[in-house]
């Protein structure tokens, strides 16, 4: 089953599981009033139904949701046994169970203890018996009819080994293999024939080893007998990319990408960037202003230090800082050159005598980095992403892999700012913790790393 048809199947298990634990409450308490049954001695009376109209609107917000984070969905992208299946479910039954006692705990909403314990039961019970319905009847007659693709494998005869062998780790619930016609070695007319006969409803091309030529006979075949193409896109040995599909003025696009995708994820990263900025720098303008005039009245030179940073896959722009060294620092920066801590091409100096004493303490609390929120406004940093380095230590990366890490926006903060920032002196090592932050972005993960940078900065932790 293709990866768009298991998440409309989830989204539906989804909600049919909240249907099935909203139910499993009212029967919970009509069986507790009907039998008139307490496991244990309750302090609440046997009464309506409507004070618990709240919790029916709760339980759907909170059960699909619970059920996931417990792997219960999982089933639909890998197959499990149903041991782990049921498992999943009974840990997911149980941590909603918990939930509900808290919410009420904190509410002061007194249940009876009975209700509970049946709501837990019949919850799982009733979850239980629709999977066990759902795989019942995909495995029936009628659901193959509805589920099963018959399928013809369009591939040398190596390859189709291969995706015969990956087909049946799926099972046959999913995929028949009704036919094998071998690309460049047998002629349409057996492609045709293989069609009517086996009324398949799929044509698997293994197109690792084939010309392109022949892929696009198979296709044309399909198209006049109304027949699906999946076309495996294994022909090129990639690492780390991503694999999508897309299309370009009716085009079809094959798109690798190492990079996150553009999704309602990064749209909110990127909103979130301009809100948070325009806000923080309304918030800290006193702050800013502060500083500005502290700097001009206690060392000589302009208030801000602007420099060339390499951005968004290399483009260079103008950052800026709050000066902390002495007018002509980049002058005296070849002069220090034997002092530098970092191993590779980034300069970082413990106690550099260039600082001034004021810019000791904008670094010490990272104060000196707040005008780069004007360089988030403008669209050429983030509040999260791998710290933008100077363009000329960019130029003198020994290892082309690490120009990786320019693939995302660069930030104010990243996972280097909160291991230790300074203490980390081995440029590999800050390149690995960038493209860890790549490879498992997320925009809870940029929130996560938001708030752990303000204990960091107050406690001056690395900074130097």
């Amino acid at each position: 089953m293709l990866q768009k048809e298991r998440n409309i199947l989830v989204q539906a298990q989804m909600f049919l599981d909240a249907v099935l634990c909203m139910l499993a409450l009212w029967m919970a308490h009509a069986l507790r009033n009907l039998i008139n049954v307490d496991f244990l001695p309750s302090p609440v009376e046997i009464e309506s139904f409507d004070r618990f109209l709240w919790m029916l609107l709760l339980i759907p917000l909170l059960a699909p949701f619970v059920f996931h984070t417990q792997g219960y969905y999982v089933r639909e992208l890998l197959p499990i046994t149903r041991l782990r299946r049921y498992a999943a479910l009974a840990r997911g039954c149980l941590l909603l169970f918990i939930i509900m006692i808290l919410v009420m705990f904190l509410m002061k909403f007194t249940l009876a203890r009975s209700v509970l314990i049946l709501f837990l039961l019949l919850m799982f019970t009733l979850v239980m018996l629709k999977d066990e319905a759902l795989h019942l009847f995909r495995k029936s007659k009628m659901g193959k009819t509805q589920f099963q693709r018959r399928v013809i494998i369009a591939a040398s005869s190596n390859e189709a080994r291969h995706i015969r062998k990956m087909l049946s780790t799926l099972g046959t619930v999913d995929f028949e293999v009704v036919g094998h016609y071998d690309l460049g070695q047998a002629r349409e007319e057996s492609l045709l024939s293989m069609l009517h006969d086996q009324s398949a409803n799929i044509v698997l091309v293994g197109s690792k080893y084939a010309q392109f030529s022949e892929v696009e006979k198979v296709i044309q075949c399909c198209e006049l007998e109304g027949v699906d193409v999946w076309v495996m896109a294994n022909f090129f040995r990639t690492q780390l990319c991503t694999t999508s599909i897309d299309t370009l003025q009716g085009s079809p696009l094959l798109v690798f990408r190492t990079a996150p995708d553009f999704t309602l994820q990064t749209f909110a990263k990127q909103m979130f960037d301009y809100v948070g900025s325009f806000l923080l720098i309304l918030l800290l303008s006193p702050l800013l202003l502060l500083i500005c005039l502290a700097i001009k009245f206690t060392s000589p030179g302009p208030v801000f230090f602007s420099q060339k940073r390499s951005g968004l896959n290399g483009i260079p722009f103008t950052m800026y800082k709050f000066r902390s060294m002495i007018n002509n620092a980049e002058m005296k920066k070849h002069e220090l050159e034997r002092l530098n801590e970092m191993s590779g091409p980034v300069f970082k100096v413990t106690n550099d005598p260039r600082v001034t004493k004021i810019g000791a303490l904008l670094r010490k609390t990272s104060l000196d980095e707040l005008p780069q929120l004007f360089n988030v406004l403008k669209g050429e940093m983030s509040l999260v992403g791998p710290r933008p380095l100077p363009v000329d230590e960019t130029l003198r990366f020994d290892d082309i892999a690490h120009r990786r890490r320019l693939s995302m926006r660069p930030g104010l903060t990243c996972l280097w700012q909160i291991s230790g920032r300074n203490n980390v002196t081995d440029f590999n090592e800050w390149v690995r913790l960038d493209l860890q932050y790549i490879d498992n972005w997320s925009f809870w993960g940029d929130f996560k790393i938001l708030l752990m940078t303000i204990p960091v900065v107050f406690r001056g932790v690395g900074a130097k």
